[in-house]
């Protein structure tokens, strides 16, 4: 028979062994396209933004609330001029916004002149921009990191989180699909 401390040697082979079987699942799954990387979890899916007061990028002394998100269906990108996927996508949300589709900016955690300059330079999507310099509003709302897209319905309800680059492939397969009124 074997002693306790002898099957506490075996401990970690067996966790070795369960973490490979995990690994192993998630494989199979990338394999055969049944994960998809970019659908993080978020516990907005159905539910209305966060509450928050934040100032304009181009304004400080302008406040906008959740309230003023509220009209129709719209994208909430979540940027910042230190994120190069956001570089990559800004040409496409150029090109939604001159279509008509409504897109507010969550600039996150970034430098406000930065920011600005950018936008001048390489032209501004955002109908709005919100100015998130703690990055408080996007720590409620679950933000991982840049880009992130939310689509939210005329109501302000999130109906879809995109993390990752919004191009014209994820538009046609997953927001457009959604059925929202543009």
């Amino acid at each position: 028979m074997l002693s306790s401390s002898r099957i506490k040697l075996f401990i970690p082979l067996v966790v070795f062994a369960l973490l490979a079987l995990v690994f192993l699942q998630l494989e199979k799954r990338m394999i055969s396209g049944d994960y998809d990387p970019s659908m993080l979890p978020s516990a907005l899916i159905g539910k209305p933004l966060p509450e928050f007061n934040l100032a304009t990028l181009d304004n400080p002394n302008t406040v906008i609330t959740s309230i003023n998100l509220n009209n129709k269906a719209a994208l909430l990108n979540v940027w910042a001029t230190w994120c190069v996927s956001c570089r990559v996508e800004h040409a496409y949300l150029n090109t939604l916004a001159e279509k008509g589709i409504t897109i507010f900016g969550l600039n996150y955690k970034d430098d406000q002149q930065k920011a600005n300059q950018w936008l001048t330079r390489l032209g501004n999507p955002y109908q709005l921009n919100l100015f998130d310099v703690n990055g408080k509003l996007g720590l409620n709302m679950g933000v991982y990191g840049a880009p992130e897209t939310y689509v939210l319905d005329a109501n302000g309800i999130v109906r879809y989180r995109h993390v990752g680059v919004v191009d014209e492939k994820v538009w046609q397969s997953k927001i457009l699909p959604l059925g929202l009124n543009w």
